[in-house]
């Protein structure tokens, strides 16, 4: 009977936290200064979170279909970690920057503002499909337990 919740609530757990990656990439979007590695700065690298379903691939989901098995047992998704993008630093000609190299270039972070305003606008959107079918799973529960009166 909880399951919709369950599956509603876990996508909602997955999505606040990719909004929350999402504004963190944002925040840092002009940090030079991300981390320190063997005596160097390098700038802030973009992080994305990676999410998969719990316990039944899509595979199975649709061969249980298919064969009519109850789907009772399907769990939601869950966060299996943050990973950081892989994508090279930009390089901008500044001289006058304190993390300047000897040439004048300067590693700026690979975070593309426009592409994170997307990730952050369907997150977004995703949480709220999430919230309405949370909220219309636990009206038919309480138009469900009415009826019994």
């Amino acid at each position: 009977m909880f399951n919709n919740l369950n599956i509603s609530s876990s996508a909602l757990t997955a999505q606040r936290l990719r909004m929350d990656v999402i504004s963190s990439n944002i925040a840092n979007a002009s940090s030079t200064r991300g981390s320190y590695i063997n005596g160097e700065w390098q700038p802030y690298q973009r992080k994305m979170v990676v999410m998969e379903p719990r316990e039944k691939s899509f595979n199975q989901v649709l061969q249980g279909k298919l064969e009519k098995q109850s789907q009772s047992n399907l769990q939601g998704v869950r966060v299996t970690g943050i990973v950081n993008d892989q994508t090279p630093f930009k390089t901008v000609y500044d001289p006058s920057h304190p993390d300047a190299n000897v040439d004048g270039y300067v590693n700026l972070p690979n975070v593309d503002l426009s592409k994170e305003m997307v990730d952050l606008l369907a997150s977004s959107r995703a949480y709220e499909a999430n919230v309405t079918a949370f909220n219309t799973g636990k009206s038919m529960m309480l138009k469900a337990l009415e009826i019994g009166r």
